[in-house]
């Protein structure tokens, strides 16, 4: 007869509700939301094997199982033909291994050995014995966890005896659960990216897949379908060669392999260490990578192996090889480029070419250089500089002329700073006079007239006449100024600022100056 083999808690509620409720088949069926056929079934078992409720004292769920189904007699007697499952669970790890495959071999070795379904359910039993981070099945190098621990150690400061408290970057592969750690000062982008570029130098080759916790270091914008990774956690997934696939929020599994890994770190090293003063975050880490390799090294609890020989037999070599040269960690900006065809970068402008005026453009920023993309594609490629207010420009991106092909000329910029007054003419043309380019300088001298919008023409008049005065040229001091309500205080010369009083252009160079 066929029947659905239920779990024994159900079982056992069964004989309960029979033999202490005196219930019948039907609404014992009814509530254990089985079959009446499997209730009757059960309970002839149970009374062919003698068993009524309670059961007798000490036995358990096991004895029960081995009583009612007799699971000597469904194997046999077959001494010596158990298949060896922690080979089984070694081999099935590798890439494109089945169960199928692993029987055949094991019947050409044992042609009277188990079956194929008993096989398999010999060594799912087996398998579930194992804690569940052993039992998650994962190919060779397919898969890398990262994440960070809870706990945290502290770096005293030798000089003041202040101590910082660092982070522990953890990571674990998949198949074999070898295990690497790292302190880091804090979890921000740099330190992120910089601690999986030498965890994959560690582990000496690259997964198919990275999995990530939903850190904003990594992940922008945690969702269950379509996560956002962050810019420059994908674009070291692409130097890699790795897909990005983060673990889905308040699914503790999609990471028991790193949680798991994060326990060990914090039971085998944190708490190992935790008694040690330690001077600088690089001889924390030279006491971390030694009690790692310890822990790499010490057996499973329930595999006669460890996680270094599960790493050296069946994850490095399915690992892809490291790049020719580690990621060089960049940073992703927007701007939108200025009608002075520049763009500004902490502080510092940088040209791109003329014909990308008003666009928003990408900016990549490395130590040592800045790259801007248009739509994909990269249209300029500066030095970077930390010169605060400071100009790079590459001529091949200035129009012919000095903007002759555009609308904006240092004359029409002054033509517009005159429609205030004399004094907001002569400012902007001594703010265009310091600069290489006058074009340079249309950002200050467009913030200038801008000021019209907030205070009065005739403030703003009076404010630059005071920056004349004491020599001021710049839009900072000109809105330093208005905001100070210094253009309503008397000048120098005892004459209250109203903006009235016109300023000699002796010094104006003329339209002529542009051209």
């Amino acid at each position: 007869m066929a029947y659905w083999r239920l779990s024994m808690r159900k079982i056992m509620e069964v004989l309960r509700l029979r033999h202490a409720n005196g219930l019948s088949v039907s609404p014992i069926a009814e509530s254990c939301q089985v079959s009446r056929s499997t209730v009757s079934e059960y309970l002839n078992r149970a009374e062919a094997a003698g068993i009524s409720w309670p059961l007798p004292e000490g036995m358990g769920e096991d004895d029960l199982e081995r009583i009612l189904f007799k699971r000597e007699d469904v194997w046999g007697d077959r001494s010596g033909h158990l298949p060896d499952m922690e080979h089984i669970n070694l081999e099935i790890k590798r890439k494109g291994m089945t169960l199928q495959l692993l029987w055949e071999e094991y019947k050409a070795k044992i042609p009277d050995g188990y079956q194929y379904t008993q096989f398999c359910e010999l060594y799912h039993r087996w398998r579930g014995k194992l804690d569940v981070t052993l039992r998650q099945e994962h190919r060779a190098g397919e898969k890398v966890f990262v994440d960070y621990a809870g706990q945290r150690i502290g770096v005293t400061d030798a000089a003041t005896g202040e101590v910082k408290e660092v982070n522990l970057f953890v990571s674990a592969l998949g198949a074999s659960s070898y295990t690497y750690a790292e302190a880091t000062w804090t979890q921000g982008s740099k330190d992120w990216i910089g601690s999986h570029v030498r965890m994959f130098e560690f582990y000496g080759g690259v997964t198919e897949i990275l999995v990530p916790d939903n850190l904003k270091s990594g992940v922008k914008h945690a969702s269950y379908y379509e996560p956002d990774i962050n810019p420059t956690y994908l674009e070291l997934g692409r130097h890699y060669g790795v897909a990005i696939i983060p673990a889905r929020a308040r699914k503790p599994r999609d990471k028991a392999k790193v949680e798991a890994a994060v326990l060990l770190v914090e039971r085998w090293i944190l708490a190992v260490l935790r008694n040690r003063t330690f001077f600088s975050l690089g001889e924390l880490n030279e006491a971390i990578r030694e009690k790692l390799d310890i822990l790499n090294g010490r057996k499973f609890k329930k595999l006669p192996t460890t996680r270094r020989e599960l790493y050296e037999q069946i994850d490095r070599p399915a690992l892809k090889p490291l790049p020719q040269r580690p990621y060089e960690y960049s940073e992703w900006r927007s701007a939108r480029v200025h009608i002075d065809y520049h763009i500004e970068v902490e502080k510092h402008y940088y040209s791109v070419p003329y014909q990308l005026v008003g666009e928003k453009v990408e900016v990549r920023l490395t130590g040592a250089m800045v790259e801007v993309l248009h739509k994909g594609n990269r249209v300029a490629s500066h030095a970077r500089s930390h010169k605060a207010g400071g100009f790079t420009t590459d001529k091949v991106h200035m129009p012919k002329a000095h903007l002759e092909h555009t609308e904006w000329t240092p004359e029409r910029v002054a033509q517009w700073a005159a429609k205030y007054g004399p004094s907001t003419e002569l400012l902007v043309r001594r703010i265009m006079e310091r600069t290489v380019h006058p074009e340079q300088s249309f950002r200050a001298c467009l913030g200038i007239i801008r000021l019209g919008n907030k205070y009065s023409p005739e403030r703003v008049e009076a404010a630059c006449a005071k920056a004349l005065i004491i020599k001021a040229h710049s839009y900072k001091s000109v809105k330093s100024i208005l905001e100070n309500g210094l253009d309503r205080q008397p000048d120098l010369f005892g004459h209250a600022s109203g903006g009235s009083t016109p300023v000699n252009h002796s010094n104006i160079r003329g339209k002529e100056y542009y051209n």
